[in-house]
Order: structure tokens, then C-alpha cells, then sequence
């Protein structure tokens, strides 16, 4: 038997001095012992293995009561021990071993000078705690959640934006069943592993504003689960995955702020919201790719390289509210009539910053619920179509930057309008100088002549 064992059984004497008793394990005693306070006790008993427990009485003669006493209270102590050595020991063998593995993994990818002392990641000491153990008072505090019908598995890991710089290891794909995996608006970098395709329940996938490069990895598309995609603010480059499709179960894709390129292949079927801002993007927009996009509700392809012609069909979409396409080099703009007695959604339309040339589509006058409509700073030429000072919902709109002539309507500059923007910088005949409407001022009459 050990010397911890030894000294744990030698202290459950506390209760009976002054009277010598001995203790016998594997048969052999020991006497003279001392008296101590219970919290010793159970320190000493800790994780001790008990295989046999002998009281002796010696010499002196001692009363039965206090035997008795004395006797129930050891047995209460090695009861209370004992229940503490098995409830100790399920709480270290509480996390599956493979999600230890994946999270020690995943830490040790980062870079230690990385890891302020207040944040979650210092707080994740394999070695003195388990991860799914409660409460988590002192280690583990945050940065994870592990299931509640299944507590070994970990469930969640979204880390708190304190400055973290390292990679991602491939290990993650051992959280065999995370749903949401956040980590965004730290400083990763390298690739994204393609073993994350390993990662069947996730539901959320948020690396947003941090540094991670290469394409991405095809193999996502794999994630039939997932219903969120943020990888904005990075330095992925490359073109989109062609089998976007497959992505049944998307409602938001967010990929803006990256250096992605090629074309828009067919996105997933059920999408609501498409961000897609600030890349490289080019090519036409195809009718092809938002095909079945019942659902959608936000296109936001704004500061890329699309060209060509906005076809009618893309303010036809049946939930389609917002549209910005603004800082492209677009160069047309075809536009329907909603049909009559169908619900459209349209609320606001970004076009500026392109080369779209020709009239101003009166037809973007018909969309009963436009309040918002920007064409700045395009090619634009002719005359102000009047059905615009009728639309009642339209709060906003941006005509400046053209080569728009003859006289505004006069609508605009009534009392009553709520309208606000600028007609500014075309070459228009009496632009009230007092409205903020008609600032900037007018083109020199030389530019436009030549126009």
C-alpha cells in the first residue's frame, strides 16, 4: 500500500483519543495516532483505494458507546470519501477524449504571446480541469459550450475577439459534432482546412474579419447543414465554389471584403440574403445563378468588376427588397413592370458609380414600395421622368453625376415633398439653388454641349 493510502487510514482515528486503537491493512498495524480535523481528513482520503479496514481495541478498556460512535462516524467518512473519489473521477472523464484532443489541438495552433491572461483561451488548462465540467469558475470559462443531452461533446466553439493570431488546425474536424464555429474579428491566418467539411452539424460557420487566405476549400460545399457563411474581411482569393447549390440549407452567405474572382455560379436555392461586396468579381449577371431564389431578399454585389446589363428579371425576383450593384461597370439597365395584382417587394436600389447609359427607366416608377433609388454618377441622359415626384414611398434619390437635362419636375421642390438626395452636377435648366436637392450645382453649359 502506498504511503498516501497509509497516512489517510492512520488519520481516521481523529474521533477516538485518547484511547490507542491500530489499523490493519494487508496485515500489517499501526498504533499511536493522532487526532485531526475533518477538512484534513478528506484531504488525506482523496483518491484512496480502501481494501481492508480493521478497528482493535487494546488494552485499555472502552466503552461501548463510544465504540459505537466512534465506529459510525469512520464508516460516515470513508462513505463521504468514497463518493467523492467516484464523483471526482467522472468529472475528469467527462469530455469525450477526441474533443480534448481537437480543443488541445486547436490552442496549441495559436500562438502563446497571442493570448491575453483575461481572455477565454487562458483560461483553457487541460491540466487541471475538464472542459465540459460545471460550474466553470476558474478554466474553461468561455470560448465553448458542450451539448445538454449529451455533456461529453462539445457543441460550440466561438471565441471571444481578443487578438488572436495562429491557424486553424485541421483537428477542428475531431468536434465531430459542433454546430457553430465562431471565430471571428481576431487575427488568423494561412488557409481554411479543408477537413472542415468533416464538421456534418454545423449549422454556423463565422470566421469574419481576420486574415485567412487561399481559396475556398470546395469541400464546404459539403455542409449540408449549414444555414450561415461569414468569411468577410480576409484575403480569400480565388473563384467561388461551382456547387454553391448544394447548399441546401444556406439562408445568408456573406463573402464580402475578400480578393475572390470569376463569375457567380448558381447559388443555394434557399438563400435570403447574398453579400458578396468588395471582391474581384466579374462578368455578367445570369439569370442562371439566381434561378429558384424564391427566398431571396438582399443582393449586395456592390465595388466588384460585373459588366453588362441589369436584365429585368433581377428586380422580378419574388422577395427581392434590396439591391446594391453600385461600383461595377454596368452599362445598362433594363427594367419591367411588375405584373399586376403580384406582390413586389423592391424597397431600395443602388446603381451609382457604374456606366450606365441611356434614359432614366420610367418602369422603375411602377414598384409601389420604392424609397430608396440611387443612379449617381453614371451615363445617364434626357429628362427627369415626372412619374418619379408621384412615387409616395420614394424618400431618397441620388441622379447626380449624369447628363441629365431640360427641367426637373416641379413636384420636387414643394413644401409638401419629403424628398431628399441630389439632382446635382448634370446639366439641368432651373435647379433651384436654395434646395439641397440641387447640390452640387449644375455642369459649365461647355461640358454639356459636348456630352
Amino acid at each position: 500500500m502506498q504511503t498516501q493510502e497509509k497516512e489517510g487510514l492512520e488519520n481516521l482515528a481523529a474521533c477516538i483519543r485518547p484511547w490507542p486503537f491500530s489499523f490493519a491493512w494487508d496485515g500489517r498495524e499501526s498504533n499511536h495516532f493522532y487526532c485531526i480535523k475533518l477538512p484534513i481528513l478528506m484531504r488525506s482520503i482523496g483518491p484512496l483505494h480502501f481494501t481492508e479496514f480493521h478497528l482493535h481495541s487494546h488494552s485499555h478498556s472502552i466503552p461501548s458507546q463510544t465504540m459505537a460512535a466512534c465506529s459510525s462516524s469512520i464508516l460516515l467518512f470513508l462513505l463521504f470519501g468514497l463518493l467523492t473519489i467516484r464523483s471526482h473521477k467522472a468529472v475528469r472523464a467527462l469530455t469525450s477524449p477526441s474533443d480534448i484532443a481537437a480543443l488541445m489541438a486547436f490552442k496549441s495552433a495559436v500562438k502563446p504571446s497571442s493570448i491575453p491572461s483575461w481572455s477565454c483561451l487562458a483560461s483553457w488548462n487541460f491540466s487541471s480541469a475538464d472542459p465540459c465540467s460545471s460550474p466553470r469558475r476558474t478554466f474553461f470559462t468561455c470560448g465553448f459550450s458542450c451539448s445538454s443531452s449529451d455533456p461529453s461533446r462539445i457543441i460550440q466553439l466561438t471565441l471571444d475577439p481578443a487578438g488572436y493570431s495562429g491557424t486553424l488546425s485541421p483537428l477542428i474536424s475531431d468536434l465531430s459534432m459542433l454546430t457553430n464555429l465562431d471565430l471571428a474579428d481576431n487575427s488568423f491566418y494561412g488557409p481554411i482546412p479543408p477537413s472542415i467539411s468533416s464538421l456534418s452539424e454545423l449549422r454556423t460557420l463565422t470566421l469574419r474579419s481576420n486574415s485567412f487566405s487561399d481559396s475556398i476549400p470546395p469541400s464546404v460545399t459539403s455542409l449540408r447543414s449549414l444555414e450561415s457563411i461569414d468569411l468577410s474581411h480576409n484575403s480569400l482569393s480565388g473563384p467561388l465554389p461551382k456547387s454553391m447549390d448544394s447548399l441546401t440549407n444556406l439562408k445568408r452567405l456573406d463573402l464580402s471584403f475578400n480578393q475572390l474572382s470569376g463569375s457567380i455560379p448558381k447559388l443555394p436555392p434557399n438563400l435570403l440574403e447574398l453579400a458578396l461586396k468588395g471582391n474581384s468579381l466579374s462578368g455578367s449577371l445570369e439569370k442562371s445563378s439566381f434561378d429558384g431564389l424564391t427566398q431571396l431578399e438582399v443582393v449586395e454585389l456592390s465595388q466588384n468588376s460585373l459588366s453588362g446589363a441589369i436584365e429585368p428579371w433581377l428586380f422580378l425576383l419574388p422577395s427581392v427588397q434590396q439591391v446594391d450593384l453600385a461600383n461595377n461597370t454596368l452599362t445598362r439597365l433594363d427594367i419591367e413592370k411588375p405584373s399586376a395584382g403580384s406582390e413586389n417587394n423592391l424597397v431600395a436600389v443602388d446603381l451609382g458609380f457604374n456606366s450606365i447609359e441611356g434614359n432614366i427607366p420610367v418602369n422603375l416608377a411602377s414598384y409601389p414600395g420604392l424609397s430608396s433609388l440611387s443612379l449617381r454618377y453614371n451615363q445617364l441622359r434626357g429628362v427627369i421622368p415626372a412619374e418619379f415626384s408621384q412615387v409616395q414611398p420614394l424618400r431618397r434619390l441620388y441622379l447626380d453625376g449624369n447628363f441629365l437635362s431640360g427641367k426637373p419636375p416641379a413636384a420636387f421642390f414643394t413644401s409638401e415633398t419629403a424628398l431628399s438626395g441630389s439632382i446635382g452636377y448634370n446639366c439641368l435648366e432651373e435647379c433651384p439653388a436654395s434646395s439641397q436637392l440641387c447640390v452640387p450645382s449644375q455642369k459649365p453649359v461647355a461640358i454639356c454641349r459636348t456630352s
